[in-house]
Order: C-alpha cells, then sequence, then structure tokens
C-alpha cells in the first residue's frame, strides 16, 4: 500500500492525472494489479445500444470501439475507460439501472436474462 501511496504523492506533486503503468516501481505495480483485480472488469450491464447501432452505449457508456477491443485493453486502458464514464456519469449503469450494475459481476456482455426480476409467486 506504501507503494501506491508513493506513486500518489508523486502525481499529486507533479499535478498529473495518470502514471504509466509499465514505468511504475514493482511493488506498487503489483498492489495496483491486486486492487485492480478486486474491481470489476467490464462496466456491462447486459443492456448493449451499440448491438443496435448506437456509437455510445447508452448502458454502459462505453464507445463501440472499446466495446469491441475491451477483452485486448490493458488494465491501465480499462481503468481509463471506467474513469471516463464514471465521471461522465450518464450511461444507465449510474442512473436508471443502478441496481443492474450492483448486481453486475464484472462479466463483459453477461447474460441479460441474470437480471431479470424474478417472477411474482402466488399470494397465499
Amino acid at each position: 500500500m506504501r507503494a501506491l501511496a508513493e506513486v500518489y504523492a508523486l502525481l499529486v506533486y507533479y499535478r498529473q492525472a495518470s502514471a504509466d503503468e509499465a514505468m511504475l516501481p514493482a511493488a506498487a505495480r503489483e498492489a495496483w494489479l491486486a486492487w485492480y483485480a478486486s474491481t470489476p472488469d467490464a462496466p456491462c450491464i447486459a443492456i448493449c445500444s451499440t448491438s443496435q447501432g448506437d456509437a455510445v452505449c447508452k448502458g454502459c457508456g462505453r464507445t463501440f470501439e472499446e466495446v469491441q477491443r475491451w477483452p485486448a485493453f490493458t488494465p491501465a486502458e480499462k481503468r481509463a475507460v471506467w474513469r471516463r464514464i464514471t465521471h461522465e456519469g450518464t450511461a444507465w449503469r449510474f442512473n436508471r439501472y443502478a441496481e443492474r450494475a450492483r448486481a453486475a459481476t464484472g462479466e463483459d456482455h453477461p447474460d441479460p436474462r441474470r437480471f431479470a426480476a424474478p417472477m411474482p409467486g402466488p399470494r397465499s
């Protein structure tokens, strides 16, 4: 954790918004990758409007290009996209479908049926 704190302090000191993951000291990179592994990978909530022709997905906020290239992105590239869509906050995952986002596992393009509301049972 200290290694990441040192990197953060340098970012603040030099007024930088990001660091090149390849240039991180080994201990900081290991700590960052451990933290990264604990976060959701993809912002997908199984409502992909790019498949319907939108340039930007209404569900997750990624561009068509980002959706297509996501599996090949490095952790730093993915975090940059996460940072942008979180800052924008316009994707449905941040408002209309926030409950779906809470249930999402971070899998890219999960089965939408996993998010379906349970059918009401017979009343007693």
